[in-house]
């Protein structure tokens, strides 16, 4: 919370860029990222979906938030925060990261069409390429499947998110709860905090 007290005081304005495909619940994770930031007090403007939002496409959307946000550009190098759903994606995405900037990566991967009709070939040192921008990489499959629902890994990825962001529970707890259908809310609950205590016990 001492973080997020310092970005309201000084008005500065941080940016989130979430990663990932189509199916693997992107926006809904920008949603509950939004209105997690909003209850807290930030003001916070989302940018719109970039690429194809349909199975397999690729999903990039930008949050940001401060005490007044002005403008909705992520520029190469100036996002705080990259969550990338899966390695492909976050490679793709990692050069708007900034020099000091936290990069979660769900540890799985998802070839893209152009690899699976043979037309290009996945970077042979993915992982360590990774490894060397100083990634985070969340299990967070796994982390969604033991909390009881295998499709929530966009949520297991918004705890590891909040625990690097010193952010309180209880704004993101209220987002889950407002935009989660009932019978998928517990178990996404499980997996929020099953990421958020990943990256506590890890690093």
């Amino acid at each position: 919370m001492e973080e997020m007290n310092r970005i309201m005081s000084e008005g500065n304005t941080k940016t989130v860029l979430l990663c990932g495909v189509g199916g693997q619940g992107t926006i809904l994770a920008a949603d509950v990222l939004a209105h997690s930031l909003m209850e807290a007090g930030h003001d916070v403007k989302v940018s719109e979906i970039h690429g194809m939002a349909q199975r397999g496409g690729a999903v990039t959307t930008v949050v940001r938030f401060g005490e007044q946000v002005r403008s909705m550009v992520c520029s190469p190098a100036s996002a705080d925060y990259v969550v990338a759903f899966e390695t492909t994606e976050a490679m793709r995405n990692a050069p708007a990261l900034k020099e000091g900037g936290v990069l979660i990566v769900n540890d799985e991967t998802i070839l893209p069409q152009s690899v699976l009709t043979a037309k290009a070939q996945m970077p042979p040192r993915i992982h360590q390429d990774l490894e060397s921008l100083g990634a985070l990489f969340v299990p967070a499959d796994a982390l969604a499947s033991e909390a009881g629902n295998a499709k929530a890994a966009n949520i297991a990825l918004l705890g590891a998110l909040s625990r690097s962001m010193a952010m309180d529970a209880e704004p993101w707890d209220a987002a889950i709860r407002a935009r989660v259908p009932e019978r998928f809310l517990e178990a996404n609950l499980k997996a929020f905090r099953a990421g958020a205590d990943f990256i506590g016990l890890a690093h």
